[in-house]
């Protein structure tokens, strides 16, 4: 199990100066990453270190951003103001994770902009929304080459700011995590859930709440 991204909710700017005041800041540009059809939502994403990527994504005026719990989880997040919405943990095989919470993963798909789509099952999302704190997860089922983290020389993560029960996170990890090179700090805060997030750049360190 090891990070495989981190998701970041347009507020009332809209997904593109979202994309810009964030790549403004740690000196990289975003690129379009097109549709979520399952679950009305698009997003723009930025490759960083070590095979992960940053997302910023909005909910869509589509049926589909009300009935799919991402969607949801988007919505809720953007109606708020916008602002960090989750990190997202990569499995090899997520049948464990299947079995441990007793339901099916969902499958999901992102078709961008040059016609490629990417397909994975993610599965947690539920309990994103009970307790923002909670990771969810992803496998994918795309070749590696294509993951959104390939030909990524961007910014480094080197701290995350998370409000919430880190007892209750771990446990529900339920596995040790791989190649985390970076420090959880938990903190207090008005909202549960992602606080902030510390990036390496080429203008120092840049910490964005």
């Amino acid at each position: 199990m090891r990070l495989d991204h981190i998701s970041y909710a347009a507020g009332p700017e809209g997904l593109g100066a979202c994309a810009q005041r964030l790549g403004s800041a740690l000196g990289s540009g975003f690129r379009d990453g097109g549709l979520h059809p399952r679950f009305g939502t698009r997003n723009f994403v930025l490759p960083l270190a070590n095979g992960v990527y940053l997302e910023v994504v909005e909910a869509l005026d589509h049926p589909a951003a009300d009935k799919a719990p991402f969607g949801q989880a988007v919505k809720m997040r953007s109606d708020a103001g916008g602002g960090w919405l989750a990190w997202v943990m990569a499995v090899d095989d997520i049948e464990p994770v299947e079995a441990r919470l007793g339901r099916s993963a969902v499958l999901g798909h992102r078709r961008r902009p040059d016609g490629v789509d990417l397909t994975w099952r993610q599965i947690g999302v539920l309990e994103l929304l009970d307790d923002p704190a909670l990771p969810f997860f992803i496998q994918w089922e795309t070749d590696a080459a294509l993951h959104p983290s390939t030909d990524g020389s961007g910014p480094g993560i080197e701290q995350v700011e998370i409000c919430g029960n880190q007892e209750k996170v771990f446990a529900w990890l339920g596995e040790p995590v791989d190649g985390m090179d970076f420090r959880i700090d938990w903190v207090d805060a008005d909202d549960p859930g992602l606080s902030a997030v510390h990036f390496s750049t080429a203008r120092g360190t840049v910490r964005i709440d």
